[in-house]
């Protein structure tokens, strides 16, 4: 679908891209600080350490304390990179209480609730194509317990994959900063992610999860410009 440029879904596309963008755009600075510090505390070829990750928790706050939308931030390594065979998250969260705090997880292989972070699409993707990605929307057991989106970019020291800067974003959080603006769009309309599922929409018309196979009569997809998450609006045909 090629919208007119002044058509209320192009407007509204490009209002997404920026907000979608900008947001990327802090990821990506925040995996370089990390990637940074690193780079001043290891050699190459050498492994990471728990004392080398000191001040990645500050990196984690202050990302939370200007995206409000954010309710989770941090680094994620990469096994391969670090000399804990169990895994290094580095992750904080914004609790009931507005506070921020590191949360845990269990990397104990043989534990109940063993968190595999590197099979998950928002790990993998980056590690397998250096590429920023998006996952979900999915129900977070082992966190929040509700819908949310993880958004990643890969980082690197001394030109080596080391694991990933991301976000978790609940959905409910997601549609107070975006719903307003797929509302401009008359009509039934939603974002979806690269399967085509329902990250959110502006009615009861698109549910968050559902697939949407095809275009549905009188509805088109438009690509949204936001470099390999593959993500498009769906909205009325004008």
């Amino acid at each position: 679908m090629t919208a007119p440029a002044t058509s209320p879904a192009a407007d509204s596309a490009a209002a997404i891209e920026a907000w979608l963008n900008g947001l990327y755009q802090d990821l990506h600075a925040s995996s370089k600080e990390v990637g940074k510090q690193l780079e001043e505390r290891i050699s190459q070829g050498s492994k990471i350490s728990p004392t080398d990750i000191v001040g990645i928790g500050e990196m984690a706050e202050s990302f939370l304390n200007s995206h409000d939308t954010a309710v989770g931030a941090g680094e994620i390594f990469s096994l391969s990179a670090i000399k804990d065979a169990e895994g290094v998250l580095e992750w904080w969260i914004r609790n009931d209480f507005g506070d921020i705090e590191k949360f845990g997880f269990d990397l104990a292989p043989e534990g109940d609730r063993f968190y595999d972070y590197e099979k998950l699409p928002w790990f993998s993707i980056a590690a397998k194509t250096g590429q920023q990605s998006i996952a979900g929307p999915y129900v977070d057991y082992l966190g929040f317990d509700e819908y949310i989106v993880t958004c990643a970019v890969p980082t690197y020291v001394h030109g080596t994959f080391i694991g990933v800067t991301g976000c978790d974003i609940r959905i409910k959080d997601l549609e107070n900063k975006l719903i307003p603006i797929v509302r401009r769009i008359p009509g039934d309309a939603a974002i979806l992610n690269d399967q085509n599922r329902v990250i959110l929409g502006n009615s009861g018309r698109f549910i968050v999860g559902e697939r949407i196979k095809s275009e549905p009569e009188g509805f088109s997809f438009l690509p949204l410009d936001v470099p390999n998450l593959n993500l498009r609006l769906i909205c009325p045909t004008e």
